[in-house]
C-alpha cells in the first residue's frame, strides 16, 4: 500500500522465447495486460514506456512473479503443442467498448484450430456489417496469441492482416493445424 492506504498498481514483465520470436508478457495485479510480438530490446523498451504512461507505474522485470511464471509456462506449452487454451486471468484495462466486446467473444468463442471471418465475428456481437470495425479491434488487441486474433480471417479465404505480421499469423495458424507448415 502507498502512504494513502491505496494499493499501488504493480506492473511486471518478462520476455519469453517462442517459435515466432520473443514475446513480451506484462501483467498487473488483475492479470496479463499485454503481449507484444518481436520483443527485441528496442521494441520491448518502447512497449514498456507506453505501458508505464498508460498505467501510471513503472514496469518491473519479474519473470518469477507467480502470474508471469504461469503465463510463461502456458505460452511455452502452447508453442510446444501441449496446450490449446490459455487459462490466465486477464486485465482488460487497455481496451474498452466495442473492441473489448469483440475480443471477449473471440477469446471465448473461437477455439484452437478454427477460424472465424471478420463479418461473422461482427454478427456474433450483434453488429452485422461491422467487419471493418472488427478488423480494427483485432489490430488494437493488447493480448495477441492469448486472445487469438490470428484466428480471424477474411470471408473470401484470404488470411487478412495481423499486427505481428502476416508470416507470424501463418505460423500460428500452422501451429494450430489450420494451415500447412511453411516449407521455409
Amino acid at each position: 500500500m502507498d502512504s494513502h492506504g491505496q494499493y499501488e498498481q504493480r506492473l511486471v514483465w518478462t520476455v519469453v522465447g517462442t517459435g515466432i520470436g520473443p514475446l513480451l508478457l506484462a501483467a498487473t495485479r488483475e492479470g496479463l495486460v499485454n503481449v507484444v510480438f518481436h520483443a527485441t530490446d528496442a521494441v520491448r523498451d518502447r512497449a514498456l514506456h507506453g505501458l508505464a504512461a498508460r498505467l501510471g507505474t513503472e514496469p518491473v522485470e519479474a519473470p518469477g512473479s507467480p502470474l508471469l511464471a504461469e503465463a510463461t509456462g502456458q505460452v511455452e506449452a502452447y508453442f510446444a503443442g501441449r496446450r490449446r487454451d490459455f487459462d490466465l486471468p486477464l486485465d482488460w484495462s487497455l481496451i474498452s467498448g466495442f473492441n473489448r466486446q469483440v475480443l471477449r467473444e473471440l477469446a471465448s468463442g473461437v477455439p484452437y484450430g478454427s477460424v472465424v471471418g471478420y463479418g461473422d465475428l461482427a454478427d456474433r456481437v450483434g453488429r452485422p456489417g461491422a467487419a471493418q470495425a472488427v478488423g480494427m479491434a483485432m489490430g488494437a488487441n493488447p493480448l495477441p496469441v492469448v486472445v487469438p486474433c490470428h484466428r480471424v480471417v477474411e470471408s473470401g479465404g484470404g488470411i487478412g492482416g495481423f499486427g505481428g505480421g502476416v508470416d507470424t499469423k501463418r505460423l500460428l495458424l500452422a501451429l494450430e493445424g489450420v494451415l500447412p507448415e511453411p516449407l521455409f
